[in-house]
C-alpha cells in the first residue's frame, strides 16, 4: 500500500522540537484547500473548519515535532558534539546517516563514536550520548562551522519504506500520524459541509521535549468544548511484548480508544458509540494518571476541558524505523470525522 502523498511529505519534512518549520508549511499549505489556517508564535498551525449549528466546538491535537540531534559544539577537527532533542536513545544513532538542517539547505553527515578500546565477545557495548559525535566531512573547525552553524538540528536521513500487509517504516511516525490524521479528519468534515460544531485540527509544536507547550497554549486560545489527542502508543504484538502491562497494541487492530482517570468518560463513550455504529474496529487502553500526550496540557485547560485520547500502536517508536498499520491511520481518520458529527447541540460533558 503507498504512503499517501501528504503523508509522506510530512514525513520527509525535517522538524525537531522547535524546528517545526518544514512539516508545519507543509501541513498548512495542505490546510488552506478546504480550512480557515491560522499560526501562532509558537509555530503551532489550526485549521478550522466552521460549524453549522451551535454543537460544542471540538479540537483534534496531534503534535508536529519530532525527536533529533542539536550542533553543541565543534572541535579542532570538525567534528561536531550533539544534544539529543527529546527521547533518542544513542544506541540507535550509532551509525547512522543523518542531514543537518542549516541556513544553506540540508547537510549530510553521519554519526560515529569515539575510539575506544575493542571489546572481548562477552563484553556488552555500554554507549552513552556523550561517545557520539556527527562528521560531515569536515577538515577543520573553520570548515565545519562554513557549512553549519551551533544550534542547527539534525534528523536521521532516509525515506519512508512500504512494507508487506499494508504497513510502513519510517522516522517521525511519531507522531506526524497525530497531525496528519487531525487534518485529514477536518477535511472529511469539510467536504461533508460540516458538523455541528466547529472543528480545529491543531499541528501543535515542542511535545517531545517537555511541557506539551503547543497544545497547552493552542488548547487556551481556542478554549475548545471537546479535545482529541491523537498519538501513537508503543505496539505490544512485537517478541516479548506484555499487553498485561502496556495494554491491547496491535497493528492492524484499528484505533486504540483511550480510557482513564484523566479522560472524560463521556467521550470515551461517545468515541466507543461512534467506533461500533461505523463497523470500525477499535481496542480499549487504560491510563490511570499522565498518558505522556498532548491530552495532558489539554484536559486541564483553563477550567478543564472534556478530552479524550485516540492512539495508534506503534512498533519500535523513538527509531529511525517505526512501523504503522497505513489501515489503523484510515481507521482513525474515519472515527474522528464521524465523532464530530456527533457533537450536537445540547450535549453535556459535565462529570
Amino acid at each position: 500500500m503507498p504512503v499517501p502523498e501528504l503523508l509522506h511529505k510530512l514525513l520527509t519534512a525535517p522538524g525537531p522540537s522547535g524546528y517545526e518549520t518544514a512539516p508545519a508549511a507543509i501541513w498548512r499549505e495542505a490546510a488552506s484547500a478546504f480550512a480557515e489556517v491560522s499560526g501562532d508564535a509558537l509555530g503551532s498551525s489550526v485549521a478550522r473548519v466552521p460549524g453549522t449549528a451551535d454543537g460544542p466546538s471540538l479540537a483534534v491535537l496531534g503534535h508536529i515535532d519530532e525527536i533529533g540531534l542539536m550542533a553543541t559544539h565543534v572541535d579542532d577537527d570538525g567534528f561536531i558534539s550533539v544534544l539529543q532533542v527529546g527521547g533518542v536513545r544513542p544506541e540507535v544513532l550509532l551509525g547512522q546517516r543523518v542531514e543537518i538542517v542549516t541556513r544553506s539547505g540540508r547537510l549530510p553527515g553521519v554519526v560515529g563514536r569515539k575510539w575506544a578500546k575493542p571489546r572481548r565477545s562477552t563484553e556488552k557495548l555500554e554507549l552513552e550520548h556523550g561517545d557520539l559525535h556527527v562528521d560531515v566531512g569536515a577538515g577543520s573547525r573553520e570548515e565545519a562551522l562554513g557549512l553549519l552553524q551551533i544550534g542547527d538540528v539534525a534528523v536521521v536521513a532516509g525515506e519512508p519504506v512500504e512494507l508487506a500487509a499494508g504497513r510502513i517504516a519510517s522516522r517521525s511516525l511519531d507522531n506526524r500520524l497525530g497531525a496528519y490524521v487531525a487534518l485529514e479528519a477536518a477535511r472529511r468534515v469539510a467536504e461533508a459541509g460540516g458538523a455541528p460544531g466547529d472543528v480545529f485540527a491543531v499541528a501543535a509544536v515542542q511535545e517531545e521535549v517537555g511541557d506539551f507547550g503547543g497544545a497547552r497554549t493552542s488548547v487556551f486560545a481556542l478554549e475548545p468544548k471537546v479535545a482529541l489527542a491523537v498519538d501513537v502508543t508503543g505496539a505490544t504484538d512485537i517478541p516479548d511484548g506484555d499487553p498485561k502491562l502496556d495494554g491491547e497494541a496491535k497493528l492492524g487492530g484499528g484505533p486504540i480508544v483511550n480510557r482513564g482517570s484523566t479522560i472524560n468518560p463521556k467521550v470515551f463513550e461517545l468515541l466507543v458509540e461512534t467506533a461500533e455504529a461505523e463497523g470500525i474496529g477499535y481496542t480499549v487502553n487504560v491510563s490511570a494518571g499522565d498518558t505522556h500526550t498532548d491530552m495532558d496540557a489539554a484536559y486541564a485547560s483553563r477550567a478543564g476541558v472534556a478530552t479524550g485520547l485516540i492512539s495508534l500502536a506503534t512498533r519500535y517508536i523513538h527509531t529511525p524505523g517505526e512501523v504503522v498499520s497505513l489501515d489503523d491511520v484510515e481507521a482513525t481518520i474515519r472515527l474522528v470525522a464521524a465523532f464530530a458529527q456527533r457533537l450536537e447541540p445540547g450535549l453535556d460533558f459535565t462529570r
